[in-house]
């Protein structure tokens, strides 16, 4: 009776992977050898361990990647895609974001460039950091719509708060007027206080012209650029097409 009764007060305080391995050490007819401290110490490695991991699954999720399985141990470092691996180790210890620095990922359609953010953005979880993965056009439209529906003020303070934002397909499209003070907001509320990685097939440069408003676009760039780390990802053949299904020869 007084087993029944502590695995239910552990289940109870929601200790539940400490409540199912005391139940699995009275099973055990070798637990006898080891220390009260050191049954009790397994005990709580084993709730913090399913603590942790819960955390870990709760962070992917709400970081919403479009590719949930990169990872920076799969990066392909072929010749042609201009990548230093020894840069891509420094950045995944995630010493940018302590730093509040940003990474800018540039090349052109096919380059990996997602990938590469994703796995950067997978490095960061391992951290126990917060991350949200986003395409800019589907930010703008969530955007617009929570303008309408009166949530515009708790949609764009989840895009605000995360310690390191993904923004792919950046500036893909020509800006709106609202759109670019939009992005203004959000860079401004990031600028020295989160990190973001931003996915274009766009140098700077021509990022002033997707903006429109000269006055906007100094303004978005400024709180961008001058603290990121920048990278160019050559393609000479695209890793859609290295990945794809390779049809058999006869």
């Amino acid at each position: 009776m007084l087993t029944e009764n502590t695995v239910n007060k552990l289940q109870e305080m929601k200790l539940t992977a400490m409540a199912r391995a005391f139940k699995e050490q009275l099973t055990d007819q070798n637990i006898s050898v080891l220390s009260f401290e050191d049954r009790f110490g397994l005990l709580v490695d084993q709730e913090w361990t399913s603590r942790k991991n819960n955390h870990l699954k709760r962070l992917f999720k709400k970081a919403k990647f479009s590719d949930p399985s990169a990872c920076v141990e799969d990066i392909e470092y072929h010749t042609d895609r201009n990548l230093d691996p020894a840069q891509i180790a420094r950045l995944s210890t995630c010493d940018y974001i302590s730093e509040r620095h940003n990474i800018l990922l540039l090349g052109a359609t096919g380059s990996g460039k997602t990938y590469l953010a994703c796995a950067l953005g997978t490095s960061a979880i391992r951290k126990f950091l917060s991350v949200r993965y986003v395409r800019l056009p589907e930010l703008l439209t969530e955007l617009a719509i929570a303008r309408e529906n009166g949530t515009y003020r708790k949609v764009i303070q989840q895009y605000k708060t995360p310690a390191l934002l993904i923004l792919d397909e950046w500036l893909l499209y020509p800006l709106k007027e609202t759109e670019a003070r939009d992005l203004l907001e959000i860079a401004e509320a990031r600028y020295k206080n989160a990190s973001t990685i931003f996915c274009s097939q766009f140098d700077v440069p021509g990022w002033r012209e997707k903006i429109g408003d000269p006055i906007l676009a100094d303004a978005i760039c400024d709180r961008i650029v001058h603290d990121s780390y920048s990278i160019v990802i050559e393609c000479k053949e695209s890793m859609r097409k290295r990945k794809g299904v390779q049809t058999p020869m006869d």
